[in-house]
């Protein structure tokens, strides 16, 4: 099991309810799309701030990552909505 620090942004946080957390993620969570399946168990505010799964972003350790990409090493995943610019 590993320890790993989320933190959300903007309106996840918000449905969250927390800026952040460290989490020791279970056996089989290997990456960005596992942890976000797993979240979305953790209680109403995760399944409603993933419900939309395809349009949060993340990042690990404050790279991009797609959902695919492997969670092995990563000391802090963050989550956010996509940005615009202007």
């Amino acid at each position: 099991m590993s320890r790993v620090k989320l933190v959300y942004f903007a309106w996840v946080r918000e449905r969250v309810g927390i800026p952040e957390e460290e989490v020791d993620l279970p056996p089989g969570i290997e990456t960005v799309a596992d942890l976000v399946r797993w979240l979305k168990t953790r209680g109403e505010e995760y399944e409603y701030a993933f419900e939309a799964g395809d349009v949060v972003r993340a990042a690990i350790d404050r790279a991009h990552a797609r959902p695919d990409a492997a969670l092995a090493g990563a000391r802090e995943v963050a989550f956010f909505p996509p940005m615009t610019g202007g």
